[in-house]
């Protein structure tokens, strides 16, 4: 098995250059699942960030229990599950990497820009 482009639940969502953002979909269908992954050139190193935002279905739950684990232990734990199908696991792995070359290449490629005005400003100057 290969991966494929388009890849099977793994959504671009914004392509910054120097950063790009991708929604990875729960083969469920659950929204509530997804999780967003930012992968960005930083001046220290390439940063993968991965995030799910987490909603509580208030009305529906023991809401006492929630109040009261809050105001004891001061936070209240949530938990949020992904599932892959295998070519979706494989999609997902190419797509990092190949986000983390883009966005690598993004920043030296600006670095190059730069140097290059900066050394042309400085001849323009003698």
């Amino acid at each position: 098995m290969k991966s494929e482009i388009p890849a099977e639940g793994v959504l671009l969502r914004k392509d910054y250059g120097d950063a790009k953002v991708y929604q990875i979909v729960c083969e469920c269908g659950d929204c509530d699942h997804s999780h967003n992954v930012w992968v960005e050139a930083e001046d220290h190193g390439i940063t993968v960030t991965i995030y799910t935002q987490q909603k509580t279905k208030w009305w529906q739950s023991n809401r006492w229990k929630i109040m009261w684990t809050l105001l004891t232990k001061g936070y209240v734990e949530r938990e949020s599950t992904l599932i892959m199908s295998e070519q979706q696991a494989l999609n997902y792995a190419n797509v990092l990497t190949s986000a983390i070359k883009d966005v690598k290449k993004f920043k030296q490629d600006r670095k190059e820009k730069s140097a290059t005005a900066k050394l042309a400003e400085e001849q323009d100057c003698v």
